[in-house]
């Protein structure tokens, strides 16, 4: 079941959130404080974490705080990739976590995406994977593997500028324990060892065939906690609400982090998912579609009742 709701993903990466059109990130700040008072006019239990930074960057963070936005937020959330696109050094997993923590105002930082690719050599995945363990259990209340799947060659990576990017491009789809053609890598056996104490995060596309694969894993390997999407944009296609019930019945058992993101192309500044919204309410309305739904006060089954979305 949901246990807590993340607003935006990455916003202070350029590749999910447009900065152009924010300079100074008042319309993020702003979004984030009306989803929050959404999701908690639904449900005050619901935790609300803002959105998983990524740089890791206390400067941001105080920018956050300057706008109103850390009042309406109950966690901090990090993400690193520190042998894949971070210009630090794995082993400095505990400062970069005591960074934040400095900023965050006494309230907790979880690490909602860590991972390590196998781009180079799957040996250095392993590697990743157990120093990221030693260095992050017991470290933060939650962490999160990204992820279980490669993501498929034809499928495309969320980011702005995808092959313009080189390599940075190519080592998204390097980053699951399990590769695209369904057989496990090595770290999948270091991961088995940590599973009850590290979640994962894997992100699951509209009518995605590995759902019904995915829950299957993880109930082999141990998974308690899971971190997922539901798109904001994906709201907008034909039989969008069976897909998300389909998908939040699948991972029922799990401690659900869901992430709520990306701008519907007609609602947008401008015409793509990483751009901030024109209304920022209508956002905030669709994060408090979804926990009604999906984690309303008090209930755990699916609510077959739909509040009204702007659109």
């Amino acid at each position: 079941m949901i246990k807590a709701a993340m607003i935006w993903n990455e916003p202070n990466n350029k590749s999910h959130w447009n900065p152009a059109l924010d300079s100074d990130w008042s319309i993020y700040a702003d979004t984030v404080i009306r989803a929050g008072k959404s999701i908690a006019a639904i449900n005050p239990q619901l935790t609300r974490v803002l959105g998983g930074m990524s740089p890791i960057d206390p400067h941001w963070v105080n920018r956050m705080r300057d706008h109103g936005a850390l009042d309406e937020v109950d966690v901090l959330a990090v993400h690193g990739f520190p042998l894949d696109w971070n210009l630090w050094p794995i082993h400095a997993w505990p400062e970069q976590i005591a960074m934040i923590e400095a900023v965050a105002g006494g309230k907790p930082v979880w690490a909602t995406e860590v991972g390590v690719g196998s781009f180079g050599a799957e040996e250095v995945q392993v590697f990743g994977l157990e120093k990221t363990a030693e260095l992050l259990v017991g470290r933060v209340p939650n962490i999160y593997w990204y992820s279980l799947f490669d993501l498929p060659q034809s499928w495309g990576a969320e980011t702005r500028h995808r092959e313009a990017e080189g390599s940075s491009y190519y080592r998204h789809f390097y980053m699951g324990l399990i590769r695209e053609d369904g057989s496990p890598k090595p770290a999948l056996e270091s991961y088995r060892k940590v599973a009850g104490e590290m979640g994962l995060m894997q992100w699951f596309h509209f009518h995605d065939p590995r759902l019904e694969e995915a829950v299957h894993l993880m109930r082999e390997l141990g998974v308690k906690k899971l971190r997922t999407g539901l798109s904001w944009a994906d709201s907008f296609r034909p039989g969008a609400l069976d897909w998300f019930d389909r998908q939040m019945e699948a991972l029922a058992e799990f401690e659900v982090l869901v992430t709520f993101c990306f701008t519907p192309e007609h609602l947008g500044l401008e015409a793509h998912h990483t751009s901030p919204a024109k209304d920022p309410q209508a956002f905030a309305d669709f994060c408090a579609w979804m926990v009604e739904r999906y984690a309303p006060a008090g209930a755990q089954a699916v609510p077959q009742t739909r509040i009204e979305v702007r659109a």
